[in-house]
């Protein structure tokens, strides 16, 4: 009971530097993370300060979403983050994961916010294992934040894809081909996909395909973070 009423009266920290912070990332830590501040707007690839407007694959080859947003790139502490929610059951970080993301998604926006937000299905059997979808978790997050419609069932993965990890962009292309069905509410719809990382883009890249198939209108791309 003692110990319980010590850490009550202890001042709040920062889950990064675990300095003394009444926020859950403190301001400095905050600054320190890798904003993904420059980037490709169409698949949200890093870039340099000097690069052009869009990135060398974009430009010869328009994906099959209408734009992107990573609130990261995918280093240090982000890719622990992100880990640790999805194989550690980490919600906290899904807090302030999709509280950043939410923050990048609405910095100097210009253009209206999608009428829904849709997370990356896992398949069935995944999701039993695991017990959660991480995407979803963030998701929940972001929609809070930004008062956006959080539809997690309107997609679903029809079958159970091997992992990514390790595959070529065309081995993840071929991994996934087929892999979603989306329902045809989104006809329309400025909508929102959702995932944890961006690597290659595939599993984005494919499921707007069936977003575009159901009959949405505009579609988006909103990660957490993005390799390089």
């Amino acid at each position: 009971m003692v110990d319980s009423l010590r850490g009550l009266l202890a001042a709040p920290r920062c889950l990064l530097c675990q300095g003394r912070s009444h926020e859950r990332i403190c301001g400095a830590c905050w600054s320190d993370l890798p904003w993904n501040r420059v980037a490709c707007p169409r698949c949200a690839l890093p870039l340099g300060a000097d690069s052009p407007h869009l990135c060398r694959r974009c430009s010869r080859r328009t994906p099959p979403f209408d734009a992107a947003i990573a609130a990261f790139r995918y280093a240090a502490p982000i890719d622990l983050a992100v880990h640790r929610l999805k194989y550690g059951a980490d919600f906290l970080a899904a807090r302030w994961l999709g509280e950043a993301l939410a923050a990048a998604v609405s910095h100097g926006r210009g253009t209206p916010l999608p009428e829904m937000l849709i997370p990356v299905p896992l398949h069935g059997n995944r999701l039993r294992r695991r017990g959660y979808n991480q995407a979803q978790e963030c998701a929940r997050v972001v929609a809070d934040s930004l008062n956006l419609t959080l539809r997690p069932r309107l997609a679903q993965r029809l079958r159970a894809t091997e992992d990514q990890i390790g595959k070529t962009a065309a081995q993840r292309q071929r991994n996934l081909r087929g892999a979603f069905a989306v329902d045809a509410l989104v006809i329309h719809r400025h909508i929102a996909i959702l995932d944890d990382v961006m690597t290659t883009g595939s599993t984005a890249a494919e499921l707007a395909r069936a977003c575009r198939r159901a009959g949405a209108a505009h579609i988006e791309v909103w990660a957490i973070a993005r390799t390089e």
